[in-house]
């Protein structure tokens, strides 16, 4: 399927289980799914019958909060059996809340200490450009997670190494748990920062099309490690979702599940 069907088979899909098993951070999983969506469809070279080949590209969700976009894109593409998503965060399941690798093909690591995904991935790449290895790295952060720390200390080393095998994406929705990002950590130019650490930057002005993801995805370069920035929408897809920070916690139930159904359909 093309990437647009992948994606809204996703929301579906989110909305379902965020419902059923009355879980958090919807907002922040109809957020990045574009951008997974097109990862799997058209960029990533992986093998849903050899999920552990090894010259497969690897991807790693560092905002872990929003593992159903991986589950569910793992579902969709024939990794997992779709019914499998119906276990998702009940007890003694593998689908944990963040996302988990234990039990899971396809993910890479388990994630949700925000910082510290992206910089095992920079380590992956680092091993890769060590060993001569062709596979590419690619890693989803959150706007919100630009204010560890230890983004900072991988960005310097992914510099250092020139490791143009490896890119990260910055889900930039500009919210995150407690607030705007500017309110609560003010961000600057995300851009500007970037670049100052020795990056290619590449911005998207609107991180949920898939064809400016796509082409952003062309304008990666070789001897540095590249970034792009896009520009998403809060629980993009669901009208009153979107840029409301109370569905970075709440769960569809009632009316609001039904509209939310409805809404998803409807496209």
């Amino acid at each position: 399927m093309d990437s647009k069907e992948l994606a809204l088979n996703m929301r579906k899909d989110a909305i379902d289980m965020v419902n059923k098993s009355h879980a958090s951070h919807i907002g922040a999983v109809l957020s990045v799914i574009d951008i997974v969506a097109v990862l799997y469809s058209d960029i990533m070279n992986v093998n849903p019958d050899n999920p552990s080949m090894y010259d497969r590209d690897r991807i790693v969700l560092s905002k872990g909060h929003a593992g159903i976009a991986i589950y569910t894109a793992l579902a969709e593409c024939g990794f997992i059996p779709k019914a499998e998503l119906q276990k998702y965060y009940t007890d003694g399941s593998v689908y944990s809340g963040h996302v988990s690798s234990k039990g899971v093909p396809g993910v890479e690591l388990s994630t949700g200490s925000l910082g510290h995904g992206a910089g095992v991935a920079c380590g992956m790449a680092l091993s890769a450009k060590l060993k001569n290895d062709t596979y590419h790295i690619y890693t989803i952060i959150g706007d919100g997670e630009c204010e560890e720390g230890s983004i900072w200390e991988m960005a310097l080393l992914a510099n250092r190494y020139k490791l143009d095998n490896f890119t990260v994406i910055v889900d930039h929705n500009k919210m995150q748990a407690m607030g705007d990002c500017e309110e609560v950590m003010a961000l600057g130019d995300l851009s500007d920062k970037w670049k100052a650490f020795g990056w290619n930057v590449i911005d998207v002005e609107d991180g949920n099309n898939h064809e400016q993801l796509r082409e952003a995805f062309d304008k990666r370069v070789q001897n540095k490690p590249n970034i792009i920035i896009a520009n998403t929408v809060k629980g993009k897809g669901i009208s009153f979702m979107e840029n409301n920070l109370l569905w970075h916690y709440r769960d569809p139930q009632g009316d609001d599940y039904i509209k939310a159904k409805q809404e998803l359909e409807a496209n």
